[in-house]
């Protein structure tokens, strides 16, 4: 059995490489400590950095899938209101229709007093068919004007015009506009030239006609409250949807800190160790490395 020859200069050697090594651990562990990170750079955990990686991927999915929620409750909740508000000025406007419709009431100037207020009610009703959220209006489909309807009442948006769409999950888009002719109808039978025949029909005293209308107020009805019931729908899903992927950025955000954040209280521990342990290492080189040949030969 050979045994090697040992030297006092691979002791010496062994010893230096040894405390360089306690050095780089003591400089990993301060380093984590000043960055609060486990993960400088993809070597520290190649694993670790994967997983990383497609958290943050993740995270970036979900951040923006709640802004286009946020986007998207903004344009339906203001659909919402300006449908609640036409709904209430079509019920009045029927009101107004059955008391022209009342025999006792079929005087002159109450017909002049009914058209005027029925006149007041399809200008307010063009203003909320022209309501806007960020400058665009909500009824105009892809219009890149400002208004969808002119002042009288003529829709000047596009005929065809695809949904307005926003992504708002994994696989799930939901539509966030209406257009003019499906709220207030196709042009020639829509709502404003309805209340406009309902006006001139109250003037003349034309009993016929305002049957007539009143049943197109009926469908006026009907169809915007459909409108509110689909656009109420849509805005609870959208809602459902930010809430679920603001939960999810919280998770994964949690999910993150365990892969890259340091444990604190453990790191410092760990610190401790080191610089105990490197102390050690420091006192026993000095007793082997100090004795020198004259130390030997006496």
């Amino acid at each position: 059995m050979t045994i090697g020859r040992i030297t006092q200069r691979s002791i010496a050697t062994t010893t230096l490489a040894g405390l360089q090594n306690n050095l780089t651990r003591l400089s990993g562990i301060q380093q984590q400590l000043s960055s609060g990170k486990l993960i400088s750079k993809p070597s520290d955990s190649p694993t670790g950095t994967v997983s990383a990686m497609q958290m943050r991927a993740e995270i970036r999915d979900n951040t923006q899938w709640s802004r286009n929620a946020d986007d998207g409750l903004g344009w339906l909740g203001t659909i919402d209101q300006s449908l609640t508000s036409s709904l209430s000025s079509v019920r009045r406007a029927r009101d107004l229709t059955l008391t022209g419709l009342n025999s006792g009431a079929a005087s002159a100037n109450s017909g002049e007093a009914l058209a005027a207020e029925i006149d007041q009610l399809r200008q307010g009703l063009i203003g909320l068919a022209n309501t806007r959220y960020l400058d665009r209006p909500v009824f105009g489909g892809t219009t890149g004007g400002v208004q969808a309807y002119d002042a009288s009442g003529t829709y000047v948006g596009p005929a065809a015009s695809p949904p307005i769409l926003r992504t708002v999950g994994a696989n799930a888009t939901v539509r966030v506009d209406q257009t003019g002719p499906e709220v207030f109808g196709p042009a020639g039978a829509d709502l404003f030239t309805v209340l406009d025949d309902i006006s001139t029909a109250l003037r003349a005293g034309d009993h016929a006609a305002l049957n007539t209308g009143l049943g197109d107020l009926d469908s006026a009805m009907k169809r915007i409250a459909g409108k509110v019931a689909e656009v109420g729908a849509a805005y609870n899903r959208v809602e459902q949807m930010r809430t679920a992927a603001d939960d999810r950025i919280l998770t994964l955000k949690a999910s993150l800190s365990d892969v890259e954040d340091v444990d604190l209280p453990a790191t410092l521990v760990e610190l401790s160790l080191a610089q105990v342990a490197q102390q050690a290492a420091l006192a026993a080189t000095e007793r082997v490395v100090t004795p020198s040949l004259v130390d030997f030969l006496r």
